[in-house]
């Protein structure tokens, strides 16, 4: 598949709630042990894509967002736009060096874009 779905985030009002709601629910082994008590959940080899679960921000409502790998975040967010979406976020490098973006389709859905990387 072209542009396969890598990560998927689930926000909300308590994320540490949602810690252990999640964990307990499915399972999943959440490990927020860092700065922003953002729980990473794993996947397990060849089981399902990693994702993480945390408060919401000042950007998107309680929801749930999946990330899309593409090789030019500029293109993409373009492309959306010329489509008849909107550009949430434009390219954005994390501490680590991992590379975003978001937009929102027209129907108000927020999509997160990973740009590959090497």
């Amino acid at each position: 598949m072209k542009h396969p779905v890598v990560w998927f985030e689930i926000n909300g009002t308590d994320g540490e709630a949602l810690h252990g709601y999640y964990g307990e629910l499915f399972g999943w082994k959440i490990d927020a042990a860092n700065p922003m008590k953002y729980g990473m959940v794993e996947a397990e080899k060849g089981q399902g894509i990693p994702g993480g679960i945390g408060q919401k921000g000042t950007r998107f409502n309680p929801g749930v967002t999946f990330y899309v790998s593409t090789t030019s975040i500029d293109e993409t967010l373009a492309k959306a736009k010329k489509l008849g979406g909107e550009i949430l976020q434009p390219r954005t490098v994390l501490p680590g060096g991992t590379i975003l973006g978001f937009f929102q389709d027209p129907d108000g859905n927020a999509i997160g874009l990973v740009e590959e990387q090497g």
